[in-house]
């Protein structure tokens, strides 16, 4: 993992005059390559390269060098089969770096715009080709590691991060509020959608994944030259249900191997699902003795993960690390900034938030780890979300949902239309009418989920990791797995697909029983994902909510958002058990503070203040010591049927005059919280017996209720400390 920044004049040469600019560059990408720093100017390009070393620590300096030195390469990322490629090449081929990138600039000179097709692995590559006096800039096949480009006039800025580019004084800065708001992945629209993935920003471009973009640097004309696209999943392959199975397994071993290749220490985040646990279980066969890192908070307390992470690791004999996040430890506007700029993206959220903290740990416990493995990538491609969007307990149910999904997206696409699917009767017309409509909705879908993974994991993946000078590997991303699984014929989907049959089949015989037949559960959602949306609630309210204010003040944002609607909303999530609306507003809340961001650069992330690092859970046998962690965490507020409770001193339940049925909750003789008989009347009946004596079990029966009905909102108002724990008459 490296940073990259190049500048390319188009018809001249450039001057001394770029280094200033190329040195700025390669400062606001810093983080991701403490090691060395290196700059090059040649007539009219100049590159900066930032290493993470982690393949030749001490002899793969960069930039390298084809054996004439006509082609010039600065790279990031790793090219797994380089060793393979050198023999390939043959012919006395003679390298002068340990680099596992070297390889790709003899391989230029000797294919041309071919040089990527046998490459496995993940990279971001810029070449100059002086004797053409060409500029190619190339990503993996599933565009892992970032690169943007931008024209500013007769020049092209191009580097890992928009950050560096924004160092040029002339690079546009338009955030595009339109194009973002009407994004798939920010909206949340349930339509398939297959536009190239954005970096927010208006004329600054990614290069797509698994393509090379050439530029003539005597002309400025550009072209692209994709040379993989993800297969179009209709099958193809003559396999046995066996056979399958058995190649997927060969295959994601062979990954695993890959991704393991280094010459500095890796890490594995283990989040008690099958994908990092089936990481775990073929590394440690493998004979490799990883670190392992949990995130432990409410949520994942409550929805099993993070027990289920510690028995895998202790059943496969490996270092396990939890890690602890206090619910009342939420990031300060100041923190939640700082994480922002690292990101650049309004998808950041919770999720990342942990992924950051948890390298963090990881990088202070282990300061020579360099390298992270990572499970993400399976649920793509593997039937990961099949059961998530199921209307209904088999692959028949999830074939209907999907195929409500296509339904759904034709009709975005042809509004037009859609009066005649929505009349009292249903529908008029048949599906057929729709010029979108797929007969097979599964290709459609999974091109969707490929793109999803684009704009929103390989993203964070790559930037939590970056920032904090480690790099993610995901060895589910090897385009020989997707064109196995793309292989499958429809028929025999249900088979292999459904609930990632083929992966837990695959590692069967090196997992406990537990582990293959557990249900998938996404990080950190689920039965506990209140815990976390709660917390950041409280970062958006934290200094009488700056974070949206600034947000608002954004020059963006005057002419898009609402601020009464959006302080309102801010104001009903405080008031919710399960506010799941949170995650919607940080994103509207992100485009404003990013908006504002660009205007006036914020320091390089490398050089932002450090702040206390989390500590780690010392659980050594699960039945003993778990129950001491939930009185570290929001868990520890679970009510109880023989726990008498009552209002605290601070708050007190009042009838509204106007409508009785409608109660209010006081706290500090401000209205915080609505409760409606008529959507909740058994909530609303529990409040008006709460007298601070009896117990709970004894204020349901008064009013006929269950604790299953009332235990969420009674877990909120604990926590919250509205309500408190009495000691019993």
């Amino acid at each position: 993992m490296c940073g990259l920044a190049g500048i390319a004049a188009i018809g001249r040469e450039l001057d001394a005059t770029a280094d200033a600019l190329i040195e700025r560059m390669g400062s606001a990408v810093e983080h991701r390559g403490p090691d060395a720093y290196r700059t090059f100017r040649e007539g009219p390009v100049a590159l900066g390269f930032r290493r993470l070393a982690l393949v030749g620590p001490n002899s793969g300096d960069q930039p390298l060098f084809s054996a004439d030195e006509q082609v010039v390469l600065i790279a990031n990322g790793e090219v797994y089969n380089h060793r393979d490629l050198e023999r390939r090449l043959g012919g006395g081929l003679q390298l002068r770096t340990a680099s596992d990138c070297e390889i790709l600039a003899h391989l230029y000179a000797r294919n041309g715009l071919q040089f990527l097709d046998e490459a496995n692995g993940m990279y971001a590559v810029a070449l100059w080709d002086r004797r053409a006096n060409r500029l190619l800039l190339g990503r993996d096949r599933f565009g892992i590691k970032p690169l943007y480009y931008v024209r500013v006039g007769g020049t092209i800025l191009f580097a890992s991060e928009l950050k560096a580019l924004f160092e040029h004084p002339d690079c546009p800065r338009d955030l595009d509020w339109t194009g973002a708001l009407a994004d798939q992945s920010m909206n949340i629209g349930a339509y398939f959608t297959h536009e190239p993935i954005t970096s927010w920003f208006r004329n600054i471009r990614l290069v797509p994944a698994g393509t090379i973009v050439s530029i003539d640097l005597d002309t400025g004309a550009a072209e692209e030259h994709p040379y993989w696209k993800l297969p179009d999943f209709t099958g193809g392959l003559e396999l046995s249900d066996a056979e399958f199975i058995r190649t997927y397994r060969e295959l994601l071993a062979e990954s695993i191997d890959a991704a393991s290749s280094a010459d500095a220490e890796l890490g594995l985040f283990l989040s008690g699902g099958i994908d990092s646990a089936a990481v775990a279980a073929l590394s440690a066969r493998q004979g490799r003795e990883l670190h392992t890192f949990t995130v432990v908070n409410g949520s994942t307390l409550v929805n099993g993960d993070a027990e289920s992470a510690y028995r895998i690791a202790a059943e496969l004999g490996l270092p396990h690390h939890q890690v602890l996040f206090d619910p009342t430890a939420v990031p300060t506007p100041e923190q939640w900034k700082d994480l922002l700029w690292l990101l650049e993206t309004p998808l950041c959220g919770p999720e990342q938030y942990f992924k950051y903290e948890l390298y963090r740990y990881a990088k202070q416990t282990r300061p020579e780890l360099r390298g992270m493995l990572l499970g993400a990538g399976a649920d793509e491609y593997n039937g990961g979300f099949t059961t998530g969007t199921a209307l209904g307990q088999n692959w028949a149910g999830f074939e209907a949902g999907i195929r409500q999904l296509g339904h759904t997206s034709a009709l975005h696409h042809s509004p037009a239309l859609r009066p005649w699917w929505d009349l009292t009767e249903g529908p008029v017309l048949k599906d057929g009418l729709l010029p979108t409509f797929p007969k097979d909705p599964y290709p459609d879908f999974v091109a969707w989920r490929h793109r999803q993974l684009q704009q929103y994991n390989c993203w964070h993946e790559d930037r939590t990791a970056a920032g904090n000078g480690v790099e993610s590997r995901v060895p589910f991303l090897d385009h020989r797995i997707v064109e196995l699984l793309a292989g499958i014929a429809p028929e025999r989907r249900a088979g292999l697909l459904w609930d990632k049959r083929i992966l837990r089949e695959a590692v069967r015989d090196v997992l406990p029983k537990a582990v293959v037949q557990r249900p998938k559960g996404p990080f950190f959602y689920g039965e506990g994902v209140g815990f976390t949306h709660r917390a950041f609630v409280r970062m958006l309210e934290a200094k009488d909510g700056l974070l949206l204010e600034e947000a608002l003040a954004a020059p963006g944002a005057k002419d898009v958002l609402r601020p009464d609607a959006l302080r309102s909303m801010l104001g009903r999530l405080h008031t919710e058990a399960e506010p799941w609306d949170v995650e919607f507003l940080l994103r509207l809340v992100n485009l404003g503070l990013l908006d504002t961001m660009v205007r006036s650069l914020p320091v390089a992330p490398a050089r932002t203040p450090a702040y206390e690092v989390r500590s780690a859970v010392p659980i050594e046998e699960w039945e003993r010591d778990a129950p001491d962690v939930t009185e570290w965490s929001d868990t520890a507020a679970e009510p109880a049927a023989d726990q008498a409770i009552g209002f605290s001193g601070t708050a007190e339940l009042v009838a509204s005059v106007q409508r009785p049925e409608v109660l209010y909750i006081a706290v500090n003789g401000a209205f915080e919280y609505v409760v409606d008989a008529a959507d909740d009347a058994g909530w609303a009946a529990f409040l008006q017996r709460v007298d601070g004596v009896r117990t709970v079990g004894e204020l349901l029966e008064d009013c006929s209720g269950d604790l299953d009905a009332v235990q969420r909102n009674l877990r909120v108002l604990l926590n919250e400390g509205v309500l408190e724990r009495m000691e019993a008459a």
